[in-house]
């Protein structure tokens, strides 16, 4: 009786954990749509129409595998990427990985500032340049003070607005023959901007900093949790483990992709249809919800931008501070207290302060995210190439290496991020 007692109450907390909070997985998929991604799949679907589609469908396994990669090596290490990479790589792989992760972070922050900037303006006029900072110092202020988790229940409520676009596809009129040709039927063409958007893409749904932060978390939550240990060290629980990390990956990769798909599929449906192939500024985007929202469209762009940005932007300037932490071995994280990681925070701190200063350009904000999704796909492939070789090496995993169908396609991720890099580079050289 006692054992089965023990049985139901874990049965109940697995539930009551799954039903009430974000797990690593998932909150990593809702932040993956952050304004970037809004605004390269919109791109996307604008420029090339329906044929870009499939991308989501490739992407998926393949973001999937190396997300549940990522999370494999913190619950069985107890340290993030960075920590390992530093453990088992020496300095100048650690710095290298920094110093582009940390840059390509800013970039990403400062454009998700600039479009959640633009798009308040948008709907109650004002100053751009007064939104980014305002922005910018809600975001720190919150990451400092408030409880993350915390943080998170508030902000997922706005991100909800982006099933709007969900919503859209029972509502504008779409071509569905010609929408699932442009799913299931892989359409490439050799030229530099249909590849480099592919690379905004894949960059923007694998990226380096959903890694980091992935990784990171699971070995956040073991170390904050007393009853925890690396598996490695105690394999007593790593089928339920690992198959916790599988489910929330899975779950949160598909949310992420549902609203990619369906934000390309309206965009090219309303836009692309129309002849508008290149977004230029917010409320071209909006143009998108306007047959299910009519005049409130450009509010709920506004709504989906700003949520989403206020979620991803902690994991962004998150993903760098524990790179730079487990570089440096400082105590990280953000269940921590300011003062228990002052070195912690002031990398977070000094990643969004970078991002505002960015913002003092001339730069467009729609191009600012698409072309930040192109950094992150760049930098992605060596990134993954890392990942892969430490997941094999037993004295980092001990017998808790990945292998079969997860190790392949974690290489076939890496070699489809490699390749469409190489065709992109080879392409813009020659013409």
């Amino acid at each position: 009786m006692a054992g089965r007692r023990k049985l139901n109450e874990e049965d109940a907390d697995t539930k009551e954990s799954f039903l009430t909070r974000l797990g690593p997985g998932l909150i990593t998929g809702a932040s993956d749509d952050d304004p970037s991604g809004i605004g390269t799949y919109s791109q996307a679907g604008a420029q090339l129409g329906f044929g870009v589609g499939w991308t989501m469908l490739l992407t998926y396994p393949l973001m999937v595998a190396i997300q549940e990669i990522s999370g494999r090596i913190g619950r069985v290490t107890g340290h993030g990427i960075a920590g390992n990479v530093c453990r088992n790589f020496g300095g100048p792989a650690i710095w290298s990985l920094v110093v582009l992760l940390a840059a390509a972070n800013a970039i990403n922050i400062a454009a998700d500032l600039g479009a959640m900037a633009d798009a308040l303006k948008l709907v109650v006029g004002g100053s751009s340049v007064l939104y980014v900072v305002a922005f910018g110092l809600v975001s720190v202020l919150a990451q400092v003070f408030l409880d993350y988790k915390r943080y998170v229940a508030i902000l997922k409520w706005l991100t909800l607005v982006l099933f709007a676009y969900v919503i859209a596809l029972f509502v504008v009129k779409v071509p569905w023959l010609e929408a699932l040709k442009g799913l299931l039927v892989p359409t490439i063409q050799w030229n530099g901007a249909f590849l480099t958007t592919l690379v905004a893409v894949l960059g923007t749904t694998i990226s380096p900093y959903l890694f980091v932060w992935q990784s990171s978390q699971e070995a956040e939550e073991q170390r904050i949790d007393p009853k925890k240990r690396p598996l490695k060290e105690n394999s007593a629980t790593k089928r339920r483990e690992l198959r916790r990390i599988r489910i929330d990956t899975m779950v949160g990769m598909a949310f992420s992709n549902l609203i990619a798909i369906s934000i390309i599929i309206t965009t090219a449906a309303t836009l692309h249809a129309k002849g508008v192939t290149a977004i230029q500024s917010s409320s071209q985007a909006a143009e998108a919800l306007k047959p299910i929202a009519g005049a409130f469209a450009e509010i709920i762009f506004a709504l989906g931008i700003i949520g989403t940005g206020l979620l991803a932007i902690p994991v962004l300037a998150g993903s760098t501070a524990y790179a730079v932490g487990e570089g440096r071995k400082w105590p990280v994280g953000l269940s921590r207290k300011p003062k228990q990681a002052v070195a912690f925070y002031s990398v977070l701190a000094l990643s969004v302060g970078l991002g505002i200063a960015l913002n003092f350009t001339s730069v467009d904000p729609i191009k600012a995210l698409y072309w930040s999704a192109v950094i992150n796909g760049v930098l992605a492939a060596p990134v993954m190439v890392m990942l892969m070789l430490l997941v094999r090496n037993r004295e980092v995993m001990g017998d808790l290496v990945v292998q079969g169908w997860l190790y392949v396609l974690g290489w076939a991720s890496t070699f489809a991020m490699a390749l469409c890099i190489v065709g992109m580079l080879v392409s813009l050289f020659l013409s």
